[in-house]
Parts: C-alpha cells; structure tokens; sequence
C-alpha cells in the first residue's frame, strides 16, 4: 500500500496548477497507468483532449464543474490505448471488404465451396482474390493447389493468398496469364513450388508472386479509404488507439491523408515506405520520405507520421523462406533437404541501403524472420550507426522470430548506445500460425520463438504487433500469447514453444503500450497514463492484471477514448 501511495503522490505531482474544472473524468475505477512505476489510481480528468489529472476518486471528482462529463466506471479497468506496431491495415482492410475471407477455413472442400460461391457472383474471365488460408489449420494439410481451384472457378483467374502474405496459390488460368510454366525458372529471391514432375503445383513464394499479382486490378482510391475505416472501426472496438502500418507506397498513403483531412482518422498513425530491393527503389523511396517531416513531426498533430522505410532481409517460416542456419523442417522432425531459405534483397546491396538511409537520418525497419538473417540486419545497423552515430533513429527488427544469441547481445548493445536494435515481435504467431511454424521450425528452434523473458532479462525494449492480416488484429490476442505461448490447435502439442520464453502480463503491456509508443515517436503524447500525455483510453470489463492468464484472451472492450473523446461504446 505505501508503494502505491508514493507512486500515487509521484502522479499528482503538478496537479495544482492544473486544478481547472475538467471536460471529462473517469472515475471509481482501477486506472492501469503503465507509467514508469506501473502506477495505479481510481480516476483521470481530460481537458482539451489531454490528461491533467490522475489520481483518487475524490482528487478528481474536485474538478468537476458544471459542463464536465462524468463517466463512472464502475470498478472497471482502464488502460492506455493498445498500440499495434506492425498491422498491414489498408490492405487487410481491403482485403477484408473485397476478397474472398480465409482465414477461418478448416478444408480444401470449405475453401473450395467459397471460391466457388465467389466465382459465381462474377463475369468470366474476372479476377477472383482471396486471403487468410493456413495449411495449419485445414484437416489435409497442404498446400492449396492449381488444380483445386479450377474445379471451383474454371471462368476465373484465381489467386489466394497465404496468411502470412509470402505464399499464395494461383489456378493454372492465372498461371497461363503470367506465363508460368514447367519450363519457368525461379526467380530471384523466389520459388515457384511443383509436383515430383516438376510441374507448377499453382504455390508460389516470394518474388514468384509478382508475376501473378501485377496482373490483378489495383484497388480504387476509395476501396482504399473504405478498408481503412473499416479498420479504425475495429480498433476503436478493441481498445486500439495507434498503429504502424509498414511498407506502403503512395496510393496508401494518400487513402491515409484524405482520411485526415476529412477529420475521420481518430487513430494515430505511423507508415513504413516500402524500400524495394535494390540502390535505386532506396534511393526513389528515400526522396519521397525527405519531402514529408521527420518523426516527432507529422501531420494532424501526430495522427499521421512518415516514420521511415521498410526492407526485407528473408521471406518466411510459413514459406520456409526466411533464411536460417540450419535446413528447414516439415512436420517438426523431417527435415527438408539443402533448404535454409534465402535473403530476399543481395546482402551486400541490403547493407549499401540501410547506409544510405542511417546517413539520412531515416529510420529502417527490417523484416528478419530466421537467424541467419537477423544476425545480418543487427550486424549491418551496427556497421551503419559505428560509421555515422546517430542516436534516436530506433533502427528495428521486424518480426525477429529465432534471434541467436549474438544477436540478442547486439540488439542490447544497440539499444544503450544508439536508441536503435528494437525487435518489434507479434506474439500472436505462436498461436495463430503456431502449428504451421511448429511443423516448419521443428522441436529445438521453435522454443528459441519470440524470447521475451530473454529480451527481458537483457534489457532489451521490444514491442508488440499482429502482422495483421497474418493475425487477427485485436492486441488483446498478443497480450495473452506473450504470456500462454498456445497454438490454435496443438497439433505438436499445445506448447510446443514452451513457456520458458513467457513474460507477465505487466511486461505484456507494457509492450503494446509504453514501448510501442516509442517506435512510433509518439512517447511524448501516448502510451501511459500521465499528466500531459494525450487521453486515448481502453475501457476493459476485467482487470488484465489479475485475471487468470489465459482469459486475457477474451477481453471485452467497454470503450475507447481517443484524444479525449469517446469513439466506441458498447451496448
């Protein structure tokens, strides 16, 4: 208790000079602040959109006046708001509105009856597109293949993509459009799958994509914009008040700008350019980020923020694309003969554009899934930051699902001198593509997946993200596999990642919160629950903290304040 008084009177440090009459207080409550000290109060009072108070029930009901609006929480939880830092947005948006859903698709035959249905409502000859399919999670599990879907659409073009965004499959009308065939080579840096014959299966990986993909009609501007509020709906619902949403290029970003210049972006949000894959995209993209301002400025006064660029170093654990030390797995204990997956951009030239870009002063997030490739991403920002020491870049490793141990030595090292190294994790892949990367990884790799309690014990910062549309995008479902580590069907058993690499829910926060804030240069405004910070609130029916771990789950947001208004209330 006396902890918490002092930590209490730490809060109401200054509250004097702010005693005004507030616009808005909450109070009989249990305020999780997840400031320095993990504080804990009973009310917070708004006013102009930012926190002034913070403190007792009766401290903060002496603000009241006659217009301020009480909202009693009842005993209720609040939180700051969730921050995803690394959610394709727009297009699972997209996706979302205009393709055919997946995601939760148990069989060939389910996926097939729906592509089917789809097909039916279209023109011959009409792209059919759909996305969020698993092989983890169909009874066969397999892959999707060419000749499936052209049972199901035999007048379409058809292509599906994987949920992890690095593999699809394409029936053989789409095939023949990209002139895909037997005697096709794999592109670089991409593989196109096939039978024993060596004839195309329709799964393509990486830069075998693009063949199929450019052929597809681009969304229109207001699919866009539409797939985006569809979004911001769903964050306001879930108690989500900021995201980065990472490698876009232009059309993404003018859906964004109109959205706020039509006052309907009510959630923060911070953009990765996409960077391309050779000297001259980083160089195109890198005159594109140097017209906008730099991170803490933005646009809306921190609603829209250009925070940097976008690489990737490997491809995928879906894929079995990311680049790795040692040969893949299949099924946990097979092992896939002479495939260690591969870099997706020349190391060496990778290396040449995080120069370029550190020398500008620009932030880089690079996607590393395996250890090979992480060990090359840490090394390079070293490199780079050693030649030209720029602090407060925050330098990222996006995804750094198996780092090895130099890496996680580097990142630590990073970090303390350079503000830079930050893995931004999705916890979620334990559980919603867990089985998928529990067959894929296999029994000895898959506990070295998402070391939190390492990272905590190294003092390592990282941050929580979905990847959304790989995962869901509720961060409740991240707060709960940073601290279960489940799979969604335990196929390898329902820990095959262990729980040695857990975290508490405090530290689970904390990353969605207070850290998350940080890499998208927002640490100042959001993120805790302080004087001055701005009032973007979650309102949960339980208390996260004391709840039994594995019904964080199942969270329920009661409401969301964003900038000190309210923008979701549930019935």
């Amino acid at each position: 208790m006396l902890k918490n008084a002092l930590a209490l009177a730490c809060l109401l440090c200054g509250f004097s000079a702010y005693a005004q009459t507030a616009d808005l207080i909450l109070v009989h409550g249990k305020i999780l602040t997840v400031d320095a000290k993990d504080s804990i109060a009973q009310a917070v009072a708004i006013r102009g959109g930012k926190i002034v108070a913070v403190g007792t029930d009766q401290q903060i009901l002496a603000l009241a006046g006659p217009k301020t609006q009480t909202i009693d929480l009842h005993g209720r939880t609040a939180t700051p708001g969730l921050i995803d830092t690394h959610a394709h947005l727009a297009n699972g948006g997209y996706d979302e509105l205009y393709a055919v859903s997946l995601s939760d698709a148990t069989s060939v035959s389910d996926v097939m009856n729906r592509v089917e249905a789809a097909s039916a409502k279209l023109q011959p000859g009409q792209w059919l597109t759909g996305a969020g399919w698993d092989e983890g999670k169909l009874a066969e599990r397999r892959y999707l293949l060419a000749s499936d879907l052209d049972k199901a659409a035999p007048h379409n073009p058809v292509w599906l993509m994987q949920t992890t965004g690095h593999y699809g499959v394409a029936n053989h009308q789409a095939l023949q459009m990209a002139h895909i065939t037997t005697e096709s080579k794999d592109p670089p840096a991409g593989t196109i799958d096939r039978d024993p014959q060596g004839v195309p299966t329709g799964v393509l990986k990486e830069s075998a994509m693009d063949a199929v993909q450019k052929l597809i009609p681009p969304p229109t501007p207001e699919q866009l914009r539409n797939g985006i509020l569809r979004m911001v709906d769903t964050m306001h619902r879930e108690g989500m008040t900021a995201v980065k949403d990472p490698s876009i290029e232009q059309p993404i970003w003018d859906a964004y700008r109109q959205l706020l210049e039509e006052k309907k972006l009510s959630v923060h949000v911070c953009v990765l350019w996409h960077g391309g894959a050779t000297i001259e995209s980083a160089r195109a993209t890198l005159a594109r980020i140097q017209t906008l301002p730099r991170p803490p400025q933005s646009l809306g006064d921190g609603n829209l923020l250009s925070c940097g660029v976008k690489l990737f170093m490997d491809g995928s654990g879906g894929a079995r694309t990311a680049w790795v030390y040692d040969e893949w797995n299949t099924h946990s204990t097979g092992v896939v003969q002479g495939n260690r997956g591969y870099p997706l951009i020349d190391p060496e030239t990778y290396r040449q554009m995080v120069r370029l870009f550190n020398q500008a002063g620009v932030n880089v997030g690079t996607h590393a899934i395996g250890d090979h490739a992480i060990d090359w991403v840490v090394d390079t920002y070293a490199q780079a930051l050693k030649e030209k020491p720029t602090p407060g870049l925050r330098h990222s490793i996006i995804h750094a699902n198996i780092p090895s141990d130099h890496a996680i030595a580097t990142m630590a090292s990073l970090e303390k001198a350079y503000d830079a190294g930050y893995p931004e994790v999705e916890p979620g892949f334990t559980w919603w593509i867990g089985d998928t990367y529990a067959g894929n990884f296999g029994p000895q790799r898959a506990l070295r997946l998402n070391p939190l309690h390492t990272f905590q014990s190294r003092g390592i910062v990282w941050t929580g993200g979905s990847d959304y549309s790989v995962t869901p995008l509720p961060a409740r479902y991240g707060l709960w596999a940073s601290v279960e580590r489940e799979t969604a069907k335990g196929v390898y058993g329902s820990h095959p990642f262990g729980t040695a690499e857990s975290v508490d829910v405090h530290t689970a926060l904390r990353s969605y919160t207070a850290w998350a804030a940080r890499q998208l240069f927002l640490e100042d405004k959001v993120g805790s629950l302080e004087l001055g910070k701005e009032a973007d609130i979650a309102v949960w029916d339980k208390d996260m903290y004391t709840i039994p771990p594995g019904e964080l789950r199942n969270l329920k947001c009661e409401m969301t304040i964003y900038n000190g208004q309210v923008v979701y209330r549930s019935q």
